[in-house]
């Protein structure tokens, strides 16, 4: 333990810039940051090393910890994407104080090793590149289908149900309110309060859905860059960090994918997966409740993409205020598209 302790993060990444490191790794190292961990990439594989950071979510900060998250990465990210997640790679140090990947010695990290996916099959880059098209979509939605019938539903208090987006609606409201990050105080206020009124005035919308059973643990974080369109169809990166965000009505889920390709200016195909995973599946909760589930994902999406400006790396590019406001124009237009179906869902 007292070896680990010692090996910095900045030594980790230094010898995992190294092509000599990986057995599989014919050229150069290309090494991705983001806020939680690095990403190494080889010819065939990924290998990502979670960073020892602390967030309000989850705790990086001991060897246990990163263990125990790679396991769950692991574990949950084989329901949608078996055939990507390959191993568990131990980081060690040996006894002349050099580091190893899959070596003997003291154990100072591990590594969630996975398959290298094309860069061209995953679902962003198809959509920016006009190489998506229904039957991709259709394949999508039919993975997802088979895989939401396949999970346990979640028996959740239609209460407690409710208050978690009542939680997050008062989260985005206080942060995007804030005036250092000059986005349009009315617009936030009159959007959050509109989102609250919804929740008091149709809470049997909610509340059936959490009575019959339709929460489940599903992915969490189902964006387009998240999904391969292979073949087979891929889906990766859920949250494994946080059970509570992976608890959702499908629906949502859906929503928010649905509500990324319309960001991505294909709102035909984010359409055609809500209405092809109800063909199949014959849950059709009706188009209001879709449209404040997508509305309250844009919503907290804009919040997310906003918080960039408080990082040095970010602060002075103008692409995160600009996505905060393009989340935010998304989150008005499926709120105001909410009282223009207001049919109660079955």
């Amino acid at each position: 333990m007292s070896a680990a302790a010692h090996v910095t993060l900045e030594s980790k990444i230094a010898f995992l810039r190294q092509p000599g490191s990986f057995a599989d790794c014919s050229g150069r190292i290309e090494a991705i940051e983001t806020h939680m961990s690095w990403v190494f990439l080889t010819d065939a594989h990924a290998y990502k090393l979670k960073k020892p950071v602390r967030q309000d979510l989850f705790d990086f900060r001991s060897l246990d910890a990163r263990r125990h998250y790679c396991e769950e990465e692991l574990r949950l990210n084989r329901r949608l994407a078996a055939e990507v997640y390959v191993e568990l790679v131990p980081l060690s140090i040996d006894a002349l104080g050099h580091l190893r990947l899959g070596g003997h010695g003291i154990v100072v990290d591990w590594l969630v090793k996975m398959l290298r996916l094309p860069r061209r099959h995953m679902l962003d880059y198809a959509l920016g590149h006009g190489g998506a098209a229904p039957a991709d979509i259709a394949r999508v939605a039919a993975r997802l289908a088979a895989f939401y019938r396949a999970c346990t539903p979640v028996r959740l208090d239609p209460a407690a149900y409710r208050a978690r987006f009542r939680r997050a609606i008062a989260l985005n409201l206080r942060m995007l309110s804030r005036p250092v990050y000059r986005l349009p105080a009315a617009r936030v206020t009159a959007l959050c309060r509109a989102q609250h009124a919804l929740l008091d005035a149709r809470r049997d919308w909610f509340d059936r859905r959490a009575r019959t059973g339709k929460i489940v643990e599903g992915h969490g974080d189902l964006r387009p860059e998240h999904v391969s369109l292979g073949p087979p169809v891929s889906i990766i990166d859920c949250l494994e960090f946080s059970r509570a965000l992976r608890l959702v009505d499908p629906v949502d889920e859906l929503g928010f994918l649905a509500l990324e390709c319309e960001r991505l200016h294909a709102p035909d195909l984010g359409a055609l997966l809500l209405r092809t995973y109800g063909d199949l599946t014959g849950d059709l909760p009706g188009a209001a409740l879709v449209h404040f589930y997508q509305g309250f994902r844009a919503a907290t999406r804009a919040r997310i993409a906003i918080r960039h400006l408080d990082e040095e790396q970010f602060r002075h590019s103008p692409e995160w205020y600009r996505r905060a406001c393009q989340y935010l124009c998304l989150a008005q237009a499926h709120q105001a598209s909410v009282s223009s179906d207001i049919e109660p869902p079955p």
